[in-house]
């Protein structure tokens, strides 16, 4: 204890202001206890808030009324001794400084008095908490008046994961993945961060079709099915609607890249379709096969997928159907249809792309051409990805194969040349086969698909 003689009276006033006591009187000021030069008190023990000690404690102490403190029992349990004979009305507070109480717990000694009518220390094991205490009689002790968690004012909290390859662009760190891995996340974020990622999921695309009739081509492969949110800090989608972001907990998610549909060779029946990617909720369908011709079965139409694939001209073979299984918005489109009116108007259909349908053989010999990717910038940079296959050139036609829609499409084979692959982690379809007797060639391999994870990191 210390002394201090009043030798100024402070006046009464509605202000606030409290008299210390007479001239001349003695005030004995408690262990731990401040009088500053502006007149600010503390450590005196009086009903209410406590005055905070800003000296973090870090090992075991006794605390004296009036004062709250700030405990790290990072390196170990700490013992925190209540005042001895303390009077009605005295206070204590604590709290967690770094969040460790629930590995190494703070005990609470009543020192003679109870805690909450029990004569028993006092174990405080939640991370974060501040608890006050004041002490109201021998029959209770010490009571808690207050309690609180650092999590009632939260600080932000960003997402935090690994898997496939990462990289970064400004506050956003990108994760792709063009084989199956698991993004796994061991920090959720919260919302005053980030809690919610954003994701690019496309299938494997459909393989194109040979040609393998005498004058029949195959239609181009579909494009696999093309799944996008946006908003984390890059263009919108173009799919032209607002897709919201995924929101993520703490766990491993695993992740599975679409391999492509193998283009038919001769005397098969139609290109194979595309396997699906999967992220989470989102399943982006493989893109569908091209349509064939055989002689003893003249129609095979595009087969249905993300993108359906394109018809054969045998028998003017209907394009696949897109977006097979529906979903919102449209994760591809429908293969064009093959012509087949009169030679030379033999043309084969293009596959279905992630924005445009596959355009249909027209007269004249012109092939469909493989409908259009999508242009996204979920990696930083603008990239046209999920473009359709084109159709196979027909055997009394000399020219071109169909084209292959942007993003990757294989173009249609022509004379002596098979249809040319999809691009890889693209999901880009396979163009079809040139038909002719001799000469047919084999139809393009769908591309393989990708899934790239995008999300605010600071």
């Amino acid at each position: 204890m210390s002394e201090v003689k009043v030798n100024k009276i402070s006046p009464r006033t509605n202000c606030g202001t409290v008299q210390l006591g007479d001239s001349g009187d003695t005030i004995t000021i408690p262990a731990g206890a401040t009088i500053t030069n502006s007149g600010t008190a503390s450590g005196f023990g009086a009903t209410g808030a406590a005055s905070w000690d800003t000296t973090v404690k870090t090992g075991d102490f006794t605390a004296t009324a009036g004062i709250g403190y700030f405990v790290n029992t990072t390196s170990g349990a700490i013992t925190v001794t209540l005042p001895a004979s303390p009077s009605a009305g005295n206070v204590v507070a604590v709290k967690d400084y770094a969040n460790t109480f629930d590995t190494n717990n703070l005990t609470l000694g009543r020192n003679g008095s109870n805690i909450g009518g029990s004569a028993l220390d006092s174990t405080l094991s939640t991370e974060g908490v501040a608890v006050t205490l004041v002490y109201v009689d021998a029959t209770k002790g010490w009571l808690v008046t207050d309690s609180g968690l650092q999590s009632d004012a939260p600080s932000p909290q960003y997402v935090t994961a690994t898997g496939g390859t990462i990289t970064t662009s400004g506050d956003y760190k990108i994760h792709t993945f063009t084989g199956p891995g698991t993004f796994t996340v061991s920090c959720a974020g919260n919302s005053s961060g980030s809690n919610s990622v954003d994701y690019l999921v496309i299938a494997g695309a459909g393989g194109g079709a040979a040609g393998n009739s005498p004058a029949h081509g195959g239609g181009g492969g579909g494009a696999g099915g093309y799944r996008e949110s946006a908003g984390c800090g890059y263009s919108s989608s173009p799919l032209g609607t607002a897709v919201p972001a995924l929101p993520v907990s703490a766990q491993g998610y695993p992740i599975t890249v679409g391999s492509g549909g193998s283009g038919s060779s001769c005397n098969e029946v139609v290109g194979s379709c595309g396997s699906n990617s999967v992220f989470s909720t989102i399943t982006s369908t493989g893109g569908g096969g091209g349509g064939a011709s055989l002689p003893s079965a003249p129609n095979f139409p595009g087969r249905p997928g993300g993108s359906g694939g394109g018809g054969s001209s045998e028998g003017s073979g209907s394009g696949g159907n897109g977006n097979t299984p529906p979903v919102s918005p449209p994760q591809g489109n429908n293969g064009g249809a093959g012509v087949n009116t009169s030679t030379p108007n033999l043309q084969t259909g293009g596959g279905g792309g992630a924005t445009a349908v596959g355009t249909s053989g027209s007269g004249g010999g012109t092939m469909g051409a493989g409908g259009a990717g999508a242009d996204s910038s979920i990696n930083a940079s603008p990239i046209v990805r999920a473009g359709g296959g084109g159709g196979g050139a027909t055997g009394p036609c000399t020219g071109a194969g169909g084209p292959g829609g942007s993003g990757g499409g294989g173009n249609g084979g022509t004379p002596g040349t098979p249809g040319q692959n999809g691009d890889t982690n693209k999901g880009s379809g396979g163009g079809g086969g040139k038909g002719g007797s001799p000469g047919q060639t084999n139809g393009g391999n769908g591309g393989s698909g990708i899934v790239i994870v995008r999300y605010k990191f600071q």
